[in-house]
């Protein structure tokens, strides 16, 4: 059973647009049922990634569609943003 630690590890795609949205920086659990309900990748950011222009990502779990060996990927409607 992978840990959640080796999630971070896996680039996120969008099978929607080919786009990479970064590697997971947080999860969301349910506690009362022990599963992973979310992951959240950063927001598109500029100067180096010390600014962020937009929210964090998150990502439902249902939008995981496979979860490879180097990369997750998801299936999700994004707006339009040019940093990504």
């Amino acid at each position: 059973m992978p840990k959640s630690s080796d999630f971070r590890t896996k680039e996120v795609i969008n099978v929607r647009d080919g786009r990479r949205l970064g590697n997971i920086i947080d999860m969301e659990f349910d506690l009362y049922e022990g599963r992973i309900t979310a992951i959240v990748v950063p927001g598109a950011s500029r100067f180096f990634g010390l600014l962020r222009e937009e929210d964090d990502i998150v990502i439902p779990w249902t939008q995981i569609k496979k979860i490879g060996d180097d990369v997750i990927l998801v299936d999700v409607e994004l707006k339009d943003y040019s940093s990504r």
